[in-house]
């Protein structure tokens, strides 16, 4: 067992930011924006010298060996410094989850210490521009030649496209299998013949997604994660994972909201009330999350009442800041941004919509919904990136 009791942890971890937090990057999100490409390779090495980075990983990955429980109190002491927890979340979340689970020793020994040193970024190759949540109708092909699979086919929202060094990758291997069966999950050079990406900016000005090309290209058989047709299940628990950090990202929430509260006194008494409950329900998720972090390293159907309660917060907590701010402040500056770029945490890592289905069915017994075939855009995977 080790010897740093979870308060002991934080005590170290409070310290090593308040001198370090000045000198840090600011706290860009799951996303590693691309021009913090370097500042964030940076910023993810000094972390993994401090023993911040991987906290709850075996020793052996270049981790600290201690507890989800450890982690959970890094992410929160981040967020009250207001400095990224880790270079991006596709690489430290999502990638190593998958590996973890489903990997090779091969696989772990190769790909797990350069994501939490900074050598590598990696992005999520699941989405299509005809299977976002729908993501069971991919059609983007890996075709088995010899020691090697064969890619064809295109994505679409990729996170971190543009600057990655490797990619996750769901690609169909088998036509004839049952939608969910036929699907293989794969890693990848980005920067591997032919693989073209392209921006793709959005309605708040950014361009922090990208589209992604793949024209015949060759992946090494070792390369793919867990058996031939299981991607399925492997996605599922990168993607439970990804819920459980957005989920957890709500000290972050909070503080703004703590912040809003210098604006009660300004404030009538409907916007002090909308205020205050804003704030409880910050505090409520909080307590979840802190609740989440008792259950493993993969997170149960809790992390989608996570996910589902911070981005309806973060989006409400966008329209009430915009709307106290008033019409001058929505043409550009930090409320216009906020209420701008809200929108995409309602899909990202897993539309609302499907996150109340998740929660209807596993955790109130609801009955289930009809489950069509594929193609229609109802499959039970959403997906982002």
């Amino acid at each position: 067992m080790s010897p740093y009791t979870v308060e002991l942890f934080a005590a170290e971890a409070d310290a090593w930011l308040i001198a370090n937090a000045p000198s840090a990057p600011p706290d860009y999100g799951p996303i590693l924006p691309t021009h913090l490409d370097r500042a964030g390779r940076d910023w993810q090495r000094r972390l993994y010298d401090a023993g911040f980075a991987g906290v709850h990983w075996p020793v052996e990955h270049g981790g600290r060996g201690l507890t989800v429980e450890h982690t959970a109190a890094w992410t929160a002491h981040c967020a009250r410094y207001s400095v990224p927890p880790f270079l991006n979340m596709v690489g430290c979340v999502l990638t190593a989850g998958a590996l973890f689970t489903f990997g090779t020793d091969a696989q772990r020994a190769e790909h797990l210490r350069p994501i939490i040193t900074g050598e590598t970024v990696w992005c999520q190759l699941f989405s299509e521009p005809g299977a976002g949540s729908d993501l069971a109708s991919l059609t983007t092909r890996a075709e088995r030649d010899g020691d090697r699979y064969v890619v064809n086919g295109q994505k679409v929202w990729c996170s971190n496209g543009r600057i990655a060094d490797r990619g996750i990758l769901m690609a169909r291997t088998d036509v004839d299998a049952p939608a969910h069966r036929g699907i293989s999950f794969f890693l990848v050079d980005m920067h591997a013949a032919g693989i073209e990406t392209r921006p793709l900016r959005q309605m708040n000005g950014g361009s922090e997604f990208d589209e992604v090309f793949l024209t015949d290209v060759a992946i090494p058989a070792d390369a793919r994660i867990g058996d031939d047709g299981q991607g399925w299940a492997v996605a599922m628990g990168a993607l439970t994972s990804e819920r459980g950090y957005i989920g957890g990202s709500g000290t972050g929430t909070q503080r703004r909201l703590d912040a809003l509260r210098t604006m009660g006194g300004g404030l009538d008494a409907v916007g002090r009330q909308e205020l205050a409950g804003l704030w409880a329900r910050a505090s409520a998720l909080g307590a979840l999350g802190a609740l989440g972090a008792h259950q493993g390293p993969t997170a149960s159907v809790l992390s989608s009442l996570a996910k589902l309660g911070s981005t309806e917060l973060l989006f409400d907590t966008a329209v009430f800041a915009a709307d106290r701010a008033g019409a001058d402040a929505l043409l550009e500056g930090r409320e216009v941004d906020g209420l701008l770029g809200a929108p995409g945490a309602r899909i990202a890592g897993g539309t609302s919509q499907v996150q109340r289905n998740i929660i209807g069915e596993r955790i109130l017994g609801l009955p289930k919904e009809p489950r069509p075939e594929p193609g229609d855009g109802r499959s039970q995977l959403p997906a982002d990136g």
